[in-house]
């Protein structure tokens, strides 16, 4: 995927900082694996800021969770696209209600591909290029949270999202975007701020199609 610099979510510069020096202590072979033994722990997979990956922070991510459960209701199913510490934080069962919905994550990073049948390969340049057992409008809630921030992106996801969707979508992205989100989705943005494990320099927010606990 290719897309250009100024669209990908920027990383604080003491963040930015320290990423880089890791990311050398790595390269010379300083860095020790302290990868977590469950696969769902959120860091189970590196996020890569590189392929523009930054996780939830785990308060973020549990809030997600708890909020696409309940929109979702007993037996629903939910489909993570781009988002997979959310993903990982439902499967960890450690949320109450978890073990009542099913869920999908639709990914471009192959590496997620641990996660069997619930993965789903995704590259947004293609947005319905999905696999044929993935029927339309076969989930209950879609939290997507789009890769770069361009209209370009939204606007490819947002065909993703409306194939997937059988109303409720949640979507998690830079303020920025909130004329776009509005335009494309017909979303209204939250009070709730998503905050990220790195340090971003950009304002996230969640936007909604429905009424939602977030926004307040």
């Amino acid at each position: 995927m290719s897309d250009s610099d100024e669209d990908i979510p920027q990383l604080s510069a003491a963040t930015l900082a320290a990423l880089q020096e890791f990311y050398r202590e790595e390269r010379d072979g300083l860095v020790q694996s302290t990868a977590p033994v469950d696969k769902y722990s959120v860091g189970a997979v590196e996020e890569d800021w590189r392929m523009s990956q930054f996780w939830y922070s785990d308060e973020t991510a549990t809030r997600l969770v708890e909020e696409v459960i309940q929109e979702a209701g007993k037996g629903g199913r939910i489909a993570c696209l781009s988002a997979p510490s959310v993903y990982q934080k439902l499967k960890q069962g450690v949320v109450e209600g978890s073990d009542g919905v099913s869920a999908v994550v639709l990914e471009y990073d192959r590496r997620f591909a641990t996660y069997g049948q619930e993965f789903i390969f995704y590259d947004y340049n293609e947005p319905l290029a999905l696999p044929e057992d993935v029927a339309p409008q076969s989930f209950d809630i879609v939290l997507a949270d789009p890769p770069y921030l361009s209209e370009e992106c939204l606007n490819k996801v947002a065909q993703t999202v409306k194939y997937l969707a059988k109303g409720k979508v949640l979507l998690c992205t830079g303020a920025i975007m909130e004329e776009h989100a509005v335009k494309l989705m017909g979303l209204k943005i939250c009070s709730f701020l998503p905050k990220h494990n790195k340090n971003l320099a950009n304002e996230f927010r969640c936007f909604t199609n429905y009424p939602s606990n977030l926004m307040s």
